[in-house]
C-alpha cells in the first residue's frame, strides 16, 4: 500500500470514511497511524471488525507512516556475545487438557491467538521473541539492543501477559491462563543453532534455566522473578517474597518473588534509590525554589522549569523541596512521565489518580469508583460533574450512579482536560498546592496540552508547579512572566570530592582511584555516587586495582551488555582512554576505572548550564546504576551469585492531597 497523505484519504481508501471526523477530533494524523493499538481504536468507537481491518491495513503501510519498528533478530552471524539479559519464559496453562477436548483446527486457533498476544505484548515492551515452543514462549530483554530498563520491561511484559491472555476470545470457550518466570544474569547469546526455519539465536548460561524453573513454580496467572531481576527493579513493583526455593537442576536454593502489580512507588527516583547523599552545590537553586514556594503560598502562582541532563540532580532537587515543605499544611500532587508510556494519553494523570486513590488490581468496579469519589471530594463539591469524566479516563464503569457521557469526541476531550484542573483549583482554594511534574521530555501530546492550560491558569492560584525535563525538551511556557527557567549544571571537582567523602565515611581513597572517579564522572553527581559505590563494594579502594584485576577478572571484563545501549565491548588494549573507546563515555564502570590519564573537571553551574547540558554523550548514563549492580553480582560469584537486596515490601498508597504537618 502506498503512503497516504491524509487520514481522510486513507480511511476513504479502506472503505471507512465515516471515521474521519473521529480521527481528526482526536488529533490523529498519518504520523501516528503506526502507533495505534486495538484499545485506541476501541476508544474511538471503531467496531471490532473494523478494528481488525484497520490494524491489518496499518501493518502494511510503509515505515514512513510512523509504524514503530519491531524488535527483530540481527543478521545471521556466528559470533556469540557475552551479554547481560533478562529472560522470560511464558507457558500456557492447561494446554494438554485443551488438546484432548478441542478439534485440532480449534486448538490451532487457540495457540495462534495466544502466540499473537505474546508477540504484541513482548515487542511493545522492547523484548525479542527468541522461540515458540508449542505452548511456551521464550523472550529476551536486552538483546539485540540493550537498555537500562530491560529488567523492568520484562516484568511489565509479564504482568501485561497475565492480564491480556485471559481476555482473548478463542474457541476454547473459557478464559486462558499463563504463568511467567523471569530471571536476569549473564549469558552467551548469538550461537546459531539449527538450519533454515529452525535456526535460532541460542543463549547459554544459568539464566534461561532459572527462568524456566521459576515459570514452573508460578501459579496460573502469576509472574515469578529471581533475585537478579528483583534487585534491578527495586521498588517499581509490589512483591510477595516466596523465600528460598529448591529448583530442579540447581545445587543451591534460589530466592524468588511473585510480582503482584506495578507502580508500587510513587516516584521512579525513590523506587530505584534506597538512600541519597546530602545535596551538594545547589544552594542557589534551592533558595530559588523555596522563594517561589513562599510566593505561591501567598497567592502568587509560580512555575519553575528545572532543566538538566540525566543524573545531574533534577529529582534530587524536587525531593529537597518536598522535605523542606513537609511540616507545612499543603496539598501535594506528583506526576511522573514514563519512557514506557509516551504514546499513552494522560498516563501521568491516570497513574497519579490511581495511586492517590489507592486503587488496586483486585478491587471491584464499585470499590474503584468509591475510592475515586473520595479523592475528588477532598478537592471539590462538583463530584457529579467530575467523577464520570475521571472514571471514564481510568476505565471505571459508572453503572447507573451517573448519567452516561453523551459527548462528541471533541467535547469529551475538552471536558476531560478540564476535570483535573477543577481538582487543582478546588485544592488551591483550601490550601497551598505543591505540584511536581517529572520527566516532561517523556510526556505524551495530550499531557502537554493539559500542561499548556495549567501553566496559564495557575498564575492566580496558590500553586507552585515544578516541571523537570532534559535539555532536548522545549517547553512552550518559558517566556511567561510567572515562569522561571532553572538550569542545573555539573558539579565542580571539590563538590564531587564532598560526595565521595560522604560515601566513604571520610576515608581517603587512593589518589589514583579518586582522580579517575572525578575524571570519568565529569561532574555528574549521580555518576559520582554510583561509581564510588562500585569502588567500595568491590574492595578496590582498600585492596588496590592490581589485586582486583588478578582475582576478579569477570568484574573487570564485565559483558557486552553491561551498560545500556552498548553494542560492542572494547578490548583491554582499547580501554586505556574512554574517550578513544568506541563506546565513549557510556562505558561500564569497570572500564572507566581502568581508563588512562586523569583530566581535571570544570564546573558548569547556574542557568548557563543549559548550553553545556546539550552535550549528548552522557544522556544514557543512568544505566550505570544497573551496571553497578550487575558488576557487584559478578564480583560475588563465589558467594552463590546472590544480589544484595532489601526485604520485599508493599508500598502504601500516598494521598494526592497530602497535608504536610497535619
Amino acid at each position: 500500500m502506498s503512503q497516504p497523505t491524509s487520514i481522510a484519504e486513507w480511511l476513504t481508501s479502506v472503505g471507512m470514511p465515516e471515521y474521519a471526523t473521529r480521527f481528526a477530533e482526536n488529533d490523529i494524523d498519518v504520523s501516528v497511524l503506526g502507533h495505534l493499538t486495538d484499545r485506541d481504536l476501541k476508544e474511538l468507537g471503531v467496531s471490532l471488525g473494523h478494528r481488525r481491518k484497520l490494524l491489518a491495513t496499518i501493518a502494511e503501510l510503509p515505515a514512513a507512516s510512523g509504524a514503530r519498528p519491531m524488535a527483530t533478530a540481527p543478521a545471521a552471524r556466528d559470533d556469540a556475545q557475552r551479554r547481560h539479559l533478562s529472560i522470560m519464559f511464558c507457558d500456557l496453562v492447561g494446554s494438554t487438557a485443551l488438546s484432548t477436548r478441542l478439534d485440532v483446527e480449534d486448538l490451532r486457533a487457540v495457540v495462534a491467538a495466544y502466540h499473537q498476544c505474546c508477540a504484541e505484548t513482548i515487542e511493545r515492551e522492547g523484548g525479542f521473541i527468541a522461540k515458540y515452543m508449542g505452548d511456551g514462549v521464550l523472550a529476551y530483554f536486552g538483546y539485540p539492543q540493550a537498555s537500562e530498563h530491560d529488567a523492568e520491561r520484562a516484568v511489565r511484559a509479564g504482568l501485561a501477559l497475565v492480564e491480556a491472555v485471559p481476555s482473548l476470545e478463542t474457541p476454547a470457550e473459557a478464559p486462558l491462563e499463563v504463568r511467567v518466570g523471569i530471571a536476569t544474569g549473564l549469558v552467551v547469546v548469538g550461537d546459531l543453532l539449527g538450519t533454515g526455519a529452525a535456526q535460532e539465536q541460542a543463549v547459554v548460561g544459568e539464566t534461561p534455566n532459572l527462568a524456566a524453573r521459576l515459570q514452573a513454580l508460578a501459579e496460573p496467572g502469576a509472574v515469578v522473578i529471581a533475585s537478579g531481576t528483583r534487585d534491578l527493579t527495586g521498588g517499581l513493583f509490589e512483591y510477595r517474597d516466596l523465600g528460598t526455593v529448591a529448583l530442579k537442576g540447581f545445587d543451591r536454593d534460589m530466592r524468588a518473588w511473585q510480582v503482584l502489580g506495578g507502580d508500587a512507588a510513587e516516584s521512579r527516583f525513590e523506587a530505584l534509590r534506597a538512600a541519597s547523599t546530602p545535596l551538594v552545590g545547589r544552594d542557589d537553586e534551592t533558595s530559588l525554589l523555596l522563594s517561589r514556594w513562599e510566593q505561591a503560598k501567598a497567592g502568587e502562582g509560580r512555575v519553575v522549569l528545572l532543566s538538566g541532563e540525566a543524573g545531574v540532580g533534577k529529582s534530587r532537587m524536587t525531593q529537597v523541596l518536598l522535605e523542606r515543605s513537609a511540616q507545612e499544611p499543603h496539598a501535594r500532587l506528583r506526576y511522573f512521565c514514563s519512557p514506557h508510556h509516551q504514546d499513552s494519553a494522560l498516563h501521568p494523570l491516570i497513574a497519579q489518580l490511581n495511586h492517590a486513590a489507592g486503587i488496586r488490581r483486585t478491587d471491584t468496579d464499585g470499590e474503584r469508583l468509591a475510592k475515586l469519589e473520595d479523592v475528588i471530594a477532598e478537592a471539590t463539591d462538583r463530584i457529579a460533574e467530575t467523577a464520570p469524566l475521571l472514571a471514564d479516563l481510568l476505565g471505571i464503569p459508572i453503572g447507573d450512579r451517573y448519567p452516561p457521557l453523551d459527548l462528541t469526541p471533541g467535547a469529551r476531550k475538552a471536558k476531560t482536560l478540564e476535570a483535573p484542573l477543577t481538582l487543582v483549583e478546588g485544592l488551591a482554594a483550601r490550601r497551598p498546592v505543591l505540584m511536581i511534574f517529572e520527566d516532561a521530555h517523556w510526556s505524551d501530546p495530550t499531557t502537554r496540552a493539559l500542561l499548556d492550560i495549567l501553566v496559564d491558569r495557575l498564575a492566580a492560584l496558590r500553586v507552585l508547579l515544578v516541571v523537570t525535563f532534559r535539555p532536548e525538551f522545549g517547553p512552550a511556557w518559558r517566556d511567561r512572566a510567572h515562569v522561571d527557567l532553572l538550569g542545573l549544571g555539573r558539579l565542580a571537582p571539590d563538590q564531587c570530592v564532598a560526595i565521595i567523602s560522604h560515601l566513604t565515611g571520610g576515608r581517603v581513597l587512593p589518589g589514583e582511584i579518586a582522580g579517575q572517579i572525578l575524571d570519568r564522572t565529569d561532574g555528574v553527581p549521580l555518576f559520582v555516587e554510583e561509581l564510588t559505590k562500585t569502588v567500595l563494594e568491590s574492595g578496590l579502594g582498600q585492596e588496590g586495582r592490581q589485586r582486583l584485576y588478578r582475582d576478579r577478572p569477570d568484574w573487570a571484563d564485565g559483558d557486552s551488555g553491561d551498560a545500556a545501549r552498548l553494542s560492542a565491548r572494547p578490548s583491554r588494549s582499547d580501554a586505556g582512554d574512554a574517550r578513544s573507546c568506541p563506546t565513549g563515555r557510556s562505558a561500564r564502570p569497570a572500564i572507566l576505572l581502568r581508563a588512562g590519564r586523569r583530566r581535571r573537571g570544570t564546573a558548569a553551574g547556574g542557568a548557563g548550564a543549559l548550553a553545556g547540558a546539550t552535550r549528548k554523550r552522557r544522556t544514557d548514563l543512568p544505566a550505570r546504576r544497573a551496571a553497578r549492580r550487575r558488576i557487584h553480582f559478578q564480583a560475588r560469584a563465589g558467594a552463590g551469585r546472590r544480589l544484595r537486596h532489601d526485604p520485599a515490601r508493599q508500598a502504601p498508597a500516598v494521598a494526592w492531597a497530602h497535608r504536610g504537618g497535619a
